[in-house]
């Protein structure tokens, strides 16, 4: 590829990489008993800030679609990641999250008529082996409630990238990116405080993790990603999330210490490979 066709994938790659580093900040510094408040904190207040820089709302139809949209991609994928984290390890989570370029491509091709390419499957499916690779091994009690939450969030925000690509917002993803995550907020908002109450006043390391939730996991992050949901085609945009579970598990490994096993590291190479086996696009013939 050239190296101005890589910039749109680049972009993109941000927000499967901060995304990543979430996991850590979760699980060491956010209160688990406010799972719900959580994501609303990240949601509602990144939509506002964004809607006082961008200062417009949706138009006509764009109501609508946002709203299918934002409870597709924000309110309903987070509230279902979450039942699935209370019910289910978090491998198995992850494992069955990692399906999602599987679903995107069948759907972008029923939805979109994207075709389904050698190089677009070869990608999703070596990208899943590598996370199977990384996750392989482990176990846990496979609850059913769990098992069905994860796999409606993964097709909840396959969906949803989908439809993004298929009506075409007509503003640049920044507004979209605001539309999305205020409504998203909005729709959270009535029913955390309904599930778990008014969140106690955080500490001082919460309050800090929470803030790099809201600028760089929200607002920056779903700016890149929408950036190349809007751009890129469907399947490719869901391959390049698998560097989501990579970061997650290189960024843990680190911070604690540890050192990946040599069947880890190669899981970590067939998601790298799958990526780029799935984005990457032919080389022009020469005349």
């Amino acid at each position: 590829m050239e190296a101005n066709s890589w910039r749109i994938p680049l972009t993109t790659a941000i927000a499967p990489i901060i995304w990543g580093s979430t996991y850590y900040l979760t699980r060491n510094f956010l209160p688990p008993e406010y799972p719900l408040t959580a994501a609303t904190i990240r949601a509602l207040p990144a939509g506002l800030i964004l809607l006082a820089i961008t200062r417009k709302l949706p138009h006509g139809i764009w109501w609508i679609r946002t709203l299918i949209i934002s409870t597709l991609t924000i309110s309903g994928f987070f509230i279902l990641v979450y039942i699935s984290g209370s019910k289910l390890p978090s491998s198995i989570a992850s494992m069955i999250m990692a399906l999602s370029p599987i679903a995107t491509i069948t759907m972008a091709h029923l939805l979109l008529n994207e075709k389904i390419t050698p190089r677009t499957l070869s990608g999703g499916f070596l990208g899943l082996l590598g996370v199977f690779t990384l996750l392989g091994g482990t176990t846990g009690h496979l609850d059913p409630t769990g098992l069905l939450a994860a796999g409606a969030g993964m097709i909840s925000s396959a969906l949803g990238f989908v439809l993004t690509r298929r009506w075409k917002p007509p503003v640049n993803a920044t507004t979209f990116t605001a539309w999305q995550l205020t409504l998203g907020g909005m729709i959270t908002t009535p029913i955390a405080l309904l599930a778990e109450g008014i969140m106690p006043a955080p500490s001082m390391s919460t309050t800090a993790a929470f803030a790099y939730i809201v600028f760089f996991a929200s607002i920056l992050a779903y700016i890149c990603w929408f950036t190349g949901v809007t751009r890129l085609p469907a399947s490719t945009v869901s391959i390049i999330g698998l560097l989501n579970p990579l970061t997650g598990l290189v960024l843990g490994t680190v911070l604690a210490g540890e050192v990946l096993s040599f069947v880890q590291v190669l899981g970590c190479l067939a998601i790298l490979g799958g990526i780029y086996a799935g984005v990457r696009t032919p080389s022009p013939q020469k005349s």
